[in-house]
């Protein structure tokens, strides 16, 4: 018995943390650079539960990115397992696979991956759409989303009217519709200046105090890593944990 993780569990951040959502067990994965084998993990393992939030942090190309794309099932492992609400993401097929990440998991990448065509409105309301529902309700909660990122002016406004930083709390928004128990997020600050990057980590901090949502962060930002409680440093394909306030 774990009394220790039984109360972080009860107290964690004033509220309790849940069961093992996300898991990645001594995953390997490496590429090929010309002749070369580039080793990215080397027996990488962590655990996400329900209603934590963390960040990995590491040096431009340690394998930030291939990480959150293997734990996201965007990417698969050369040898390990990642497990997903207690399915080995490897045993499902491929519409069982597209059906838990849009249902479980939602992303924010560094670049938004809007579509230009539609409106902030739109955008948000695509993943919904192709879970099939109730087109009303999903509109509905779009805008509750896109006032809680405080977009309540621009929700018809398109991609190419808005800043940066609103592009970016659009794709926060769209990434919650489906109202997934995971959220990641990839260099998430990457292309905003420093007042904009408080702003979006301020959001997300929120969004996790008021919905529970477990987030797994990657930054190569060691400042704005300082924000979170848990930290972790991915290094030589392995990650070990920096510092918990």
């Amino acid at each position: 018995y774990d009394w220790k993780q039984n109360i972080k569990n009860k107290f964690y951040g004033g509220f309790e943390m849940g069961k093992i959502i996300l898991e990645a067990k001594n995953v390997y994965k490496s590429y090929k650079n010309g002749e070369k084998k580039l080793d990215v993990l080397s027996g990488f393992n962590l655990e996400l539960r329900e209603k934590e939030i963390i960040t990995i942090t590491g040096q431009s190309g340690c394998g930030k990115s291939t990480t959150l794309n293997i734990l996201g099932t965007l990417d698969s492992p050369d040898i390990g397992n990642i497990i997903i609400e207690n399915k080995q993401v490897a045993e499902l097929n491929d519409k069982q696979l597209s059906t838990l990440r849009n249902k479980s998991i939602g992303f924010v990448f560094q670049f938004h991956h809007l579509i230009p065509e539609l409106s902030a409105m739109e955008n948000v309301c695509l993943p919904a759409s192709m879970l099939g529902g109730d087109s009303n309700a999903q509109k509905a909660y779009a805008q509750e989303l896109l006032e809680l990122v405080g977009l309540k002016e621009r929700m018809s406004s398109f991609p190419w009217q808005l800043s940066g930083g609103e592009q970016q709390r659009v794709a926060l928004a769209r990434a919650l519709i489906n109202k997934p128990k995971i959220l990641l997020t990839d260099e998430v600050t990457g292309n905003l200046d420093r007042a904009r990057s408080l702003e979006i980590l301020d959001l997300l901090k929120r969004i996790h105090a008021e919905r529970h949502t477990a987030v797994l962060s990657v930054t190569h930002d060691e400042s704005l890593a300082e924000m979170y409680k848990e930290r972790w440093h991915l290094e030589g394909g392995l990650v070990r944990q920096s510092k918990s306030v």
